[in-house]
This record gives C-alpha cells, sequence and structure tokens, in this order.
C-alpha cells in the first residue's frame, strides 16, 4: 500500500450453521490503521480447509497486559536433608521384615537446628546442621569447619 492511498476496509467473516448446512458471511468493518512500514503479518489459519490468510496486524500503542499473572509455586521450597558442614545425606537401606521380605527405606540424617557462637563475628549463627558436625565445631571451631566446607557466615 502506497501512502497516497486510503486504507482498505478491513472484513470479518463469520461463520454460522443453521442444522446441517453451514453459512460463511463477509461484513465489512471500519478501516485499519497500519503501519506501512510494519514487517508484521498476521497469519489465520481457516478451520474449513486449512487455508492460510494474512493481513496487515494494527499498530498498538498501548502495550498488552499479559492474560495470565506471573508463575507462583503453590508450595514452598523445602530445606534439603543435607548436612552443609559434612556433605552427609540420606542412606539407602532395606527394612528386612520377620519372613524376611526386604522393603527400600532411607535413613534420614539427624539434622539439628542449632544457634552457634561465632568469635569472628561476635554473634549467634542459626545453623541446620548434623550431631557429627556439631562434634567436629566443638573440637576445630566454627571458622574452621566453615573454611573447610567453603562456606560463607556472613551473609547468615
Amino acid at each position: 500500500m502506497k501512502r497516497s492511498e486510503k486504507p482498505e476496509k478491513a472484513t470479518m467473516a463469520t461463520l454460522a450453521t443453521v442444522g446441517s448446512s453451514s453459512v460463511l458471511r463477509f461484513n465489512k468493518t471500519e478501516p485499519l490503521k497500519t503501519n506501512p512500514s510494519s514487517p508484521f503479518l498476521g497469519f489465520v489459519t481457516s478451520q474449513l480447509s486449512g487455508i492460510k490468510i494474512s493481513c496487515n496486524l494494527p499498530v498498538v500503542v498501548a502495550p498488552l497486559k499479559p492474560i495470565s499473572s506471573p508463575f507462583t509455586p503453590a508450595l514452598l521450597p523445602v530445606a534439603r536433608r543435607i548436612c552443609p558442614f559434612t556433605g552427609k545425606k540420606a542412606n539407602k537401606a532395606n527394612k528386612v521384615s520377620f519372613s524376611n521380605h526386604k522393603t527400600k527405606k532411607l535413613q534420614f540424617v539427624n539434622l539439628q537446628y542449632k544457634k552457634v557462637w561465632w568469635e569472628a563475628g561476635k554473634r549467634y549463627v542459626k545453623l541446620r546442621l548434623s550431631t557429627k558436625a556439631l562434634k567436629t565445631i566443638e573440637k576445630n571451631g566454627l571458622d574452621a569447619v566453615a573454611k573447610k566446607a567453603g562456606i560463607d557466615l556472613r551473609k547468615e
């Protein structure tokens, strides 16, 4: 379409079904306000014969709002059952009944929430650690164990 030409009127097609017969009606509507330099073409696939029909899309001034809201998970993430200091995690084992029938089970780590005094930070740090890690911290100190495990205590 050249700039000197007037925009053509858009045609709207409606399909009316009465009994077993279908009628396709074309209605003329207001002229489309399109940008001639717009590279976008809209494609509509006909349900009758699968023919692709293309037309210039009108330029939208206001940004489109999303139909759905952003995804928010229904459940909050649960803390993993792994000790960050020792790396201990659940052990797969067999539960053996009296009839020697074996079923799989998990033996979880004994994780505890504990407030430990951090000497370098002059404050308590709340940690979730295994009882084995607690014994190691009492023996070697919190700074040495955290440094070996690669844990930064300043951000907690």
